[in-house]
């Protein structure tokens, strides 16, 4: 069964608590839900992980070549900063979708400039927890054409 790592930055542990006018009122255990029984719609295997400590994410994006198809990366604030999660993604063959709750886009200067997006295959943005759906599905399809 083809396997997709999920994998989730800093503060996304706090979802349902942390600004839920921004980012609702639904946990990282309910997306963690949602995005397996997505999976098994699918006919997928997932990992779902969650970090605050970047070098963990990047060991994390090290070490998905050896296990995982592809992987779905929601950075949090990483996204705007992190030149090493930028160069981790780029030193595997592996497709990677870029995923936030928010529209980034629409929100503070800051968070439009994404470090990420150079090398993931596409993003996803401003669609709350079902974001990760669409990106599962959007992982599916890709491998499917692969």
């Amino acid at each position: 069964m083809t396997s997709i790592l999920v994998l989730n930055g800093p503060n996304l542990n706090l979802l349902g608590t942390r600004q839920p006018e921004v980012y609702g009122a639904t946990t990282l255990a309910d997306v963690e839900k949602l995005c397996q029984t997505k999976a098994d719609e699918l006919e997928l295997s997932i990992e779902f992980s969650q970090s605050n400590h970047e070098g963990v994410l990047i060991d994390a994006i090290h070490a998905a070549p050896a296990v995982h198809a592809g992987i779905i990366l929601n950075a949090g604030a990483l996204t705007h900063t992190s030149v090493a999660l930028m160069d981790a993604i780029a030193s595997i063959d592996l497709p990677v979708i870029e995923l936030h709750l928010s529209n980034i886009h629409a929100r503070e200067e800051f968070r439009h400039k994404s470090w990420i997006a150079p090398v993931a295959v596409g993003q996803i943005c401003g669609f709350g927890a079902s974001g990760y759906a669409l990106a599962l599905s959007a992982m599916a399809d890709l491998l499917a054409e692969a």
